[in-house]
């Protein structure tokens, strides 16, 4: 390149240099990049086409660029990776999220019970208020149609319903929920119990937090460079008061009290079975931690450790969500019904490719 490095100019020349690499997308890569170098999002890119650089944009897109073409995957260039409704931190030596990881989470929220109603009337409400109020509208309109006119009759009415609706809601749950009208005790629904093995970046533990805040989610890795990434991403999306993130092999670091109390298990293990790594692209299997991927000769090797300890761990219709190759998951679907788990499913994700595997415990 000449000495006027324009954002059109260099924009031209990364992709040049990434093709005679042999970069998948060149396209694609040099956006991402020079978007990072100049702190742009890629549509402004695009309208600022005569923008000159910066003499530090240039050396910071000049080792992007470098790094690329070695063949190091762009997350790990530019730090962090979209997942969901997040972003998050990645680093060498920790495995990256992906996009198919996504329908792991979304087939592990489904299994969770539904979350408790609330009333977007005022955020300081309570859940028990909110449908408190919902009763007493459905009493006052009750009222309505009988075509009584008499306000201290619907008054009545509702209150009734108010009132017959908290003595339900009396026994539920295992927290304070404060008082009722009549100064009783109300009982908040119990938090949901997740636990996240293999957590990796946190990056389904974070989701799973962040999109269910009636969630608590332990999280495990036996790799500490994975420990100490998760518990950074919790901190950064202000999770970490309901993610705990703890270093041990597979659900070892879950504390015995919570066996047979969790309400789901989520798990991306190590799946990739032996032979199959060593058709992986160069950016996965020169960058990406083996240990993260290796699932043994038929890539089932961590699963059969895993069965065992979930159906242990799930308190009776808690389910489970693993993510497995797809060459695997027939024979991971007999596994986890010989450990006695009902309603076993395969999930096809958004190419079509079986993914994810799941199952609930009985009762």
């Amino acid at each position: 390149m000449g000495d006027m490095w324009t954002i059109k100019a260099a924009l031209d020349w990364t992709v040049g240099y990434l093709e005679r690499k042999g970069d998948e997308n060149p396209r694609l890569s040099a956006e991402w990049l020079l978007s990072e170098a100049c702190d742009m999002s890629r549509i402004q890119l695009y309208v600022s086409f005569d923008r000159p650089l910066s003499l530090e944009e240039r050396d910071i897109l000049r080792g992007y660029v470098t790094r690329r073409g070695k063949g190091e995957p762009l997350q790990y260039i530019t730090g962090y990776a979209a997942f969901r409704h997040i972003q998050v931190k990645v680093r060498p030596g920790v495995l990256i999220p992906r996009p198919e990881t996504e329908v792991l989470v979304s087939e592990a929220l489904s299994l969770l019970p539904a979350a408790h109603r609330r009333v977007a009337l005022d955020s300081t409400i309570d859940a028990w208020e909110g449908d408190a109020l919902i009763a007493a509208e459905a009493a006052a309109a009750e009222a309505a149609q009988d075509g009584s006119d008499d306000a201290s009759e619907t008054l009545k009415r509702s209150q009734q319903a108010i009132s017959a609706y908290l003595d339900a809601q009396q026994d539920k749950g295992n927290g304070d929920g404060g008082d009722r009208p009549d100064g009783s005790a109300v009982a908040k629904p119990r938090p949901l119990l997740v636990a996240d093995i293999c957590t990796g970046s946190g990056c389904i533990a974070c989701s799973v937090a962040y999109e269910r805040p009636d969630t608590r989610v332990i999280a495990t890795d036996m790799a500490p460079e994975a420990v100490a990434l998760a518990k950074d991403n919790a901190d950064e999306l202000g999770l970490s008061d309901r993610v705990r993130i703890e270093q041990g092999d597979l659900g070892s670091p879950v504390p015995a009290a919570a066996m047979g109390r969790l309400d789901l298990v989520v798990s991306n293990p190590p799946y990739v079975p032996t032979a199959v790594l060593a058709e992986m692209p160069r950016e996965v299997a020169d960058f990406e931690p083996a240990l993260a991927l290796d699932g043994g000769a038929d890539g089932n090797d961590i699963l059969r450790r895993l069965l065992p300890w979930t159906a242990a761990a799930l308190r009776p219709r808690g389910g489970f969500a693993f993510e497995l190759h797809e060459t695997c998951l027939d024979a991971a679907a007999e596994l986890a019904r010989q450990a006695g788990f009902h309603q076993v499913r395969i999930v096809d994700d958004l190419a079509g490719r079986p993914r994810v595997l799941t199952g609930v415990k009985p009762v």
